[in-house]
């Protein structure tokens, strides 16, 4: 039996395609050409490029495999951008994850793990870890592009022979601790990934949206993630589904969070370097503070944590910038 998983050479999909072997199925990796990178996918997994909403793709798919799951990592994560242009995140993130149930439906594809996140909440009440019980108040349309998604699969669920696990993602940043994979896409937006490059001298600096929120320092709060570890969550909600679990949604984060400006002087603390940042104004979409409650994950998955510390994730995300400047030097 084999795994589909879409977005095939991206970010967090990298990881996880290192570890389908172990979990006991070979991966199957579909997605367009950028932002992923080819030689991130895992040798042992065969990769179909293309359009997750592509119906003809998909039955070659399916008729070439016996997938008895699919791992959605496919979609489009940029919060301001969603705000600028809604109507592609409604296409991308809604439409084309519609697509992609249908299919599995047809095929009788029992297991589904979805790639959440954690601005389906919006901003919470207070500043207690979110659970997952919590009002779902999207401030963006990233957010509500993928709460649409999460209705779809209940909905689904309720009516066919289907099982899905939501999980809502926190904030992912580093890279494989063994140096194989990690976030390579130019331009990106993460707040660790950015700082990573200033220090290295790939950007002149850095930017620093809203220092008048209502937190300590006026900068917005995030829990940040390992990508390993939110790899290993996939690979639990996998073989929980496996053994006979039902549908659940559970936050990804480590329960504790972190202010813009003190990630900003971890990175500065491990590189070594004083990169100029310069403050703007807020961004539409962010929300103010948000931290995860993970107990579901931890009792319902089993999932237990092993990089919840803020200054391995940087170190590992310095580690894989330098590795891919070197890379491009060749």
């Amino acid at each position: 039996m084999a795994v589909l998983g879409t977005g095939g050479a991206g970010y967090i999909r990298q990881p996880l395609g290192w570890g389908l072997g172990g979990a006991g199925g070979g991966g199957r990796g579909v997605g367009p050409p950028f932002p992923g990178f080819r030689w991130a996918v895992a040798p042992e997994a065969r990769f179909y490029q293309g359009d997750i909403a592509d119906a003809a793709l998909l039955g070659q798919i399916f008729a070439e495999n016996r997938i008895e799951a699919i791992i959605h990592f496919a979609g489009s994560i940029i919060v301001p951008e969603s705000v600028a242009d809604p109507l592609a995140y409604y296409e991308n993130n809604t439409v084309k994850s519609r697509a992609l149930i249908a299919a599995a439906v047809a095929a009788k594809v029992p297991h589904f793990v979805f790639s959440s996140t954690a601005a389906v909440y919006g901003t919470p009440d207070g500043t207690e870890p979110v659970l997952e019980s919590a009002a779902l108040r999207p401030e963006s349309p990233y957010g509500s592009s993928k709460l649409m998604t999460e209705i779809m699969l209940r909905d689904t669920a309720a009516a066919h022979d289907f099982t899905y696990t939501a999980l809502r993602y926190f904030n992912v940043a580093g890279a494989d601790p063994r140096g194989r994979t990690g976030q390579s896409t130019r331009g990106a937006t993460h707040l660790i990934k950015v700082a990573s490059e200033a220090a290295l001298g790939k950007r002149a600096g850095m930017d620093v949206y809203g220092t008048d929120y209502p937190t300590p320092d006026g900068t917005c709060i995030r829990d940040y993630i390992h990508v390993s570890d939110l790899a290993n969550a996939h690979l639990k909600a996998l073989q929980r589904m496996r053994a006979g679990g039902g549908s659940i949604v559970a936050n990804c984060g480590y329960g504790r969070g972190f202010s813009v400006l003190e990630v900003l002087d971890e990175v500065k603390a491990a590189s070594g370097v004083d990169f100029p940042v310069r403050f703007a104004g807020r961004r539409p979409g962010d929300a103010v503070l948000i931290v995860a409650n993970p107990s579901v994950a931890m009792k319902e998955l089993g999932w237990t944590p092993e990089h919840d510390d803020l200054a391995f994730i940087v170190r590992t995300a310095l580690d894989w910038e330098d590795h891919l400047g070197r890379r491009n030097q060749l």
